[in-house]
């Protein structure tokens, strides 16, 4: 059973790359819902697209949230739905925007597949990224998550 306690959303004893990622992943999880609500992003693309598009979206929403709330907690399920919730915008956009482009005959560029046309959005999901992966976040991990 996992001992989490729902009102710790932040540890300030992990290493600044722990506390950094934290902060990204709940700031990023707000924008997800946010793509999620608007039809014009690619989260929101994919609802009104496909039946389980609703589901996608609720789980990369959920993915953020509970990663940086299971990571505060000292719990290695944080630091694993993290990765995955660090690159779900990548892989869910790369979708949506090839969808779009064989559906509805555009043409659009990897870059816009990969960044949505957004290089500030890019910048803070790239350093989410990094920060996840850094090697001081991932010694860290492996010595005092449970």
């Amino acid at each position: 059973m996992l001992n989490i306690d729902w009102r710790k959303w932040f540890d300030r004893m992990q290493p600044q790359t722990l506390q950094i990622s934290a902060m990204l992943l709940y700031l990023n999880g707000f924008f997800a819902l946010i793509s999620l609500i608007d039809t014009t992003n690619y989260l929101g693309y994919l609802r009104s697209r496909y039946s389980f598009g609703l589901i996608i979206g609720l789980v990369v929403v959920a993915l953020h949230a509970l990663s940086g709330i299971f990571m505060a907690n000292d719990l290695k399920l944080g630091y694993k739905f993290a990765i995955a919730a660090a690159f779900s915008p990548f892989v869910l956009r790369f979708w949506a925007y090839s969808d779009l482009e064989r559906v509805g005959g555009y043409k659009i560029g990897i870059y816009d597949k990969l960044s949505g046309g957004s290089t500030l959005n890019l910048i803070f999901e790239v350093a989410l990224c990094a920060l996840i992966l850094h090697p001081q976040s991932r010694s860290h991990q492996k010595i005092w998550y449970h």
